[in-house]
């Protein structure tokens, strides 16, 4: 919807010159994210999705008429909505195939009944080219399609109404869809946007109106820079275009030049703030970078480049040991013979150290001696000053024209893949200079050949090169690409062998880097593979909190670290098992260092996912600990507490244990951190674990948590919603709480929550509100809401976990909800969404549905009579055969209200159902056995069912029913053994 979709999406030529969204994956991304937007609009923000439009959205629809239920009356022009505007016209309009819509609320209503939602926002959008203009009118319009934050903050100013909060929520979505250009375009680019900006800041520095300079001025055509670092519109970044470039030379016309993958090239002028498709058109050959195109079109600038040498500042280098010290390349152990190493460095031989001599990677032999002194040029950049500095004289290096950072990088590899031991440490004591944080400088270090050259040194047995390799692979590994190249280039077997060589900091060193690369799954089954989790334990096995350990304490730490990455796969969390890995976490869980606590505790929560790990963390004593961080002054540690106590509640023993050591209390206060999102979303979920069990429920209530958990169901990320809204479920089990969630607000925000998307939160919402529907005071509340039909409406959802928790709700909805008769009849299409429901294969759907279909016959007849013409009696019949307990319960409750119906007893005979109910009554579950008497004296209503049942030996069961202690199921027993006694009475063959 504006900009973002008329340029940044793909577009194809259509018939009579309109144009179509091609079916390409950005496409489908941008719409997916529209889809998103609409749907969820109306439970977000209701006054913006109730605001009518300027101009109606028309568009062809796939809808029929039939496919409008409640809400919509039938008209001689088609079918149109009962919500109309101020002057009488439905804001809803469907005469097939054309639909017309009026505000976002009935938009979200109409994707909903449709069977491929993104065929219709294909269509709305592509026969509403301006529908920005349609939603907000040209005014508002104009502004969103300008981006203008001046304007828009005047706008604000003045009027704070319900079309301006509609025109900064498509202000956003505007921004998101652009993020998401963006996005897919970052995965394309090679060529790296940081040295298009290098090379302009360069450049600028030979700018200006004195002797020296060399253009007059060089400028981007654009200040506004992407989150990619682009500055090209998304249209054109997807044509591989990064920026844009104003010159003024001094012996030429002003020109525009463009920045693009393959290089930098003349345009036809593109212009500050508009610029049409014709002025990015290519004018010129295309130059590796800009200072060859200026050079190519400014006789001045390259006269006057080539007679460019300034004289350098150069500093004395620092003797390497001194250096080495500095950068933490010298183990402690050996910082004291650093006065005599340059002595004996002088007298080693340099053939001792050699990458290219390696096998499996390579690197051309050239002259290290001419290396080693170009490697001083280099490291006297960025050497800092002293008051010793010396000028000297230096050679014109022919690459200055290059951008500087990249060319000393570029060097510096260079150095790194020619220098003996000393070179390749001073090297990358530079290279450390670098923010190796950065992406653009650690894709850079790949590129130009320095992954590979790193992961070579870690063969080498020259420990002081290692531990400097490793400190570089440790910055840039953090990059998902380099993360994926080490494993490429079989990084990972070169530093696991590294856990095993007993200096404590090359161990920390190599264990985080593997933390950094075993982000995904074949980098973590690589791990696994060589040996690595076992090496990764033992670094475990030292003691958390004392002095004379500090190096094994952070080898530990750091080998922790890589076990949390490493436990995201099943199968390693059995291997750290086996290799006793369960106390070592339990003993450095005591510790007092909260940096060491953050990654035990994080592979804890990983693996308290398997029951195994569940019962060894209560047994080792770890419940204690882990309850205790709760209260330490740490968010992050806080919430990885609180996220293994979410994990590990699961079990009844375990929130006794939680409850003992007053874990309810420290939880209730982290709700006080609302700010802190993923805190907040980890202490409600261990919120609604502990409150399976009531005494935990009892202590919440004592902090007043079920008020805070009402007013978090507001403005909330998914995450959290989903663990306060199944809290609140376990509240509601104490009547009491029900009404407090009433009058709270709760229940609006509940069945605001059903117009959702996320499984998990419908499925949570809806078994919440089927619990809180028991309250007589709530049940008006959702009646007022047309809590029923929302409800209702889930059946269709996809995901048989939603379909089923919906159809449980609606069986305390429709046995206390007022005229609900009525309102089901209003439901067209909802009985056969039943019937269609009855033929999954998902046993907890059937035993749902079946429950539904029991509520909704129970003494209604046109209900029964209904279901009957729509085939409801073959397909529970179809049902019988099942041994799964909870569905048999619920079936026979059906087929027991579907007997009602007097010719069905008949029809459920002649289905089969008869024989398999038998075996009902032989089960040992009670309850089963409540529904099956009921089903049994219906059916035993039919003579020829009578003679089935005695046939199948029902009578002897039902003859121990008769004496139950429940006096309903002993009437019913005996009701039906009476009426297959009469029957043999009469006929003489009992």
């Amino acid at each position: 919807m504006g900009s973002a979709l008329t340029r940044a999406a793909q577009w194809t030529p259509g018939e009579s010159g309109s144009r179509t969204l091609a079916l390409t994956p950005l496409n489908e991304t941008l719409l997916s994210e529209i889809l998103q937007f609409v749907e969820e609009l109306r439970s977000a923000h209701p006054e913006a999705a109730e605001s009518e439009f300027q101009e109606p959205l028309t568009w062809s629809t796939a809808l029929q008429a039939e496919d409008l239920h409640t809400g919509y009356r039938v008209s001689e022009s088609g079918v149109e909505s009962e919500q109309q505007d101020g002057v009488g016209r439905a804001l809803l309009l469907l005469s097939p195939p054309n639909v017309s819509v009026r505000n976002f609320s009935l938009l979200s209503e109409l994707l909903y009944l449709s069977n491929d939602k993104l065929a219709e926002v294909r269509a709305a959008l592509q026969e509403n080219p301006d529908a920005a203009v349609k939603i907000l009118g040209s005014r508002l319009a104009a502004l969103l399609e300008s981006d203008n934050s001046k304007e828009m903050d005047k706008v604000k100013a003045k009027d704070r109404g319900v079309r301006v909060q509609l025109l900064l929520l498509l202000q956003t979505l505007n921004q998101q869809l652009l993020d998401r250009v963006l996005q897919q375009i970052s995965q394309q680019v090679h060529l790296h946007v940081s040295l298009v900006k290098n090379e302009v800041d360069s450049l600028q520095l030979f700018c200006g109106d004195d002797d020296a300079a060399l253009l007059k001025a060089l400028r981007f055509t654009s200040d506004f820079e992407f989150v990619n670092g682009c500055r090209a519109p998304p249209h054109r970044q997807l044509l591989g275009e990064m920026a844009y470039i104003q010159v003024e030379p001094y012996d030429a016309e002003p020109f525009s030049a463009t920045y693009s993958q393959q290089g930098v090239f003349l345009n036809k002028g593109v212009k500050q703030y508009e610029a049409d498709e014709s002025d990015y058109e290519r004018i010129s050959d295309t130059f590796e970078d800009l200072t060859s195109l200026l050079k190519k079109h400014s006789g001045y600038f390259a006269q006057n480049l080539r007679k460019e040498n300034p004289n350098r500042k150069l500093v004395r280098h620092q003797e390497p040991p001194i250096k080495w010290m500095e950068h933490g390349l010298l183990c402690s152990s050996r910082k004291t013979e650093a006065q005599s190493f340059n002595r004996k460095q002088e007298t080693k031989s340099k053939a001792d150290f050699s990458l290219t001599s390696l096998p499996g990677r390579y690197s051309p032999q050239k002259s290290r001696s001419r290396g080693r002194s170009r490697l001083k040029d280099v490291l006297s950049e960025s050497s800092p000053e002293s008051e010793e500095e010396e000028e000297l004289e230096r050679r014109p290096d022919t690459n200055t024209d290059l951008p500087s950072e990249q060319l000393r990088l570029q060097k510096l590899i260079k150095y790194l893949r020619e220098g003996d031991q000393t070179v390749t440490v001073l090297t990358m004591c530079s290279l450390m200079e670098f923010d190796l944080r950065h992406e653009a400088y650690q894709l850079a270090v790949r590129d130009l050949g320095g992954l590979e050259i790193l992961l070579n040194v870690l063969d080498t047995k020259e420990i002081r090169c290692i531990i400097g390799a490793l400190k570089i692979l440790r910055l840039v590994s953090l990059s998902p690409q380099i993360q994926r190249s080490m494993v490429k280039t079989r990084g990972v077997q070169s530093l696991v062998p590294l856990l095993d060589i007993q200096l404590p900091e090359l161990q920390a060193l190599a264990a985080e880097t593997l933390a950094n690369v075993a982000k995904f799954r074949k980098a973590r089954r690589t791990v696994r593979h060589c040996g690595g989790i076992d090496k990764l334990v033992r670094l475990l096995d030292c003691s958390p909190d004392s002095p004379r350990e500090e190096q094994d304490v952070e080898a530990a730490r750091c080998g922790a670290l890589a076990l949390w990455s490493c436990s995201r796969s099943s199968r390693n969390k059995e291997a750290i098992r086996k290799a006793g890995g369960i106390p070592l976490l339990g003993r450095l869980l005591r510790s007092s260092h909260t940096d060491m606590l953050i990654p035990v505790i994080g592979t804890l929560q990983e693996c308290a996912s398997e029951e195994s790990y569940r019962q060894a963390i209560r047994s080792e004593g770890m419940i204690k600990d882990l309850v205790k961080n709760l209260s330490r002054d740490n968010d992050e540690l806080q919430m990885h507490s609180a996220s293994a106590i979410f994990k590990c509640a699961e079990d009844e023993k375990t929130r006794e244990l939680i409850y003992q050591y007053k874990g309810p209390q420290r939880l209730a206060q982290l709700l006080s951190k609302a700010d802190n999102k993923p805190l907040l979303a980890a202490a409600t979920g261990a919120i609604w674990k502990c409150s399976l069990s009531q005494k935990n429920v009892t202590k919440f209530q004592e902090h007043r948590v079920l008020e805070s958990l009402v007013s978090l169901m507001s403005e909330q990320p998914e995450e959290v919603l989903v663990n306060v809204v199944a809290a609140l479920g376990e509240f509601a089990q104490i009547p009491a709480n029900k009404a407090v969630i009433g009058q709270s607000g709760g229940i609006e925000r509940l069945v605001r929550l059903l117009t959702g998307r996320n499984q998990a939160l419908l499925v949570n919402v809806t078994r919440t509100l089927g619990v809180c529907a028991t309250d007589m005071k709530n049940m008006a509340i959702i009646d007022q809401l047309d809590g029923l039909r929302l409800v209702w409406s889930l059946l269709k959802n996809p995901s048989p976990e939603v379909q089923a928790s919906a159809a449980w709700a609606l069986c305390p909805i429709i046995e206390n909800g007022k005229d609900v008769g009525e309102s089901m009849r209003r439901l067209i299409g909802g009985f056969q969404l039943l019937i269609k429901l009855l033929k999954s294969t998902d046993n907890e759907v059937l035993a749902s549905i079946c429950a539904v279909i029991a509520k909704i016959t129970e003494d209604k007849e046109e209900n029964v009579a209904l279901l009957t013409d729509y085939g409801v009696v073959p397909l529970l019949a179809s049902l019988t055969c099942t041994a799964d307990d909870r569905l048999r319960r619920h079936l026979a409750e059906a087929i027991a209200y579907c007997c009602m119906w007097s010719q069905n007893r008949a029809a459920f005979g002649q289905a089969g159902a008869v024989a398999p109910l038998v075996r009902y009554v032989k089960s040992h579950n009670d309850a089963v056995h409540e529904t099956t008497v009921v089903a049994l004296y219906q059916l035993s209503k039919d003579v020829d069912n009578c003679i089935t049942l005695h046939a199948n030996g029902v009578v002897q069961p039902l003859l121990k029913l008769m004496g139950h202690d429940d006096e309903d199921v002993a009437f019913m027993a005996a009701g039906c053994v009476r009426n297959i006694r009469k029957l043999a009475n009469a006929n003489k063959w009992l």
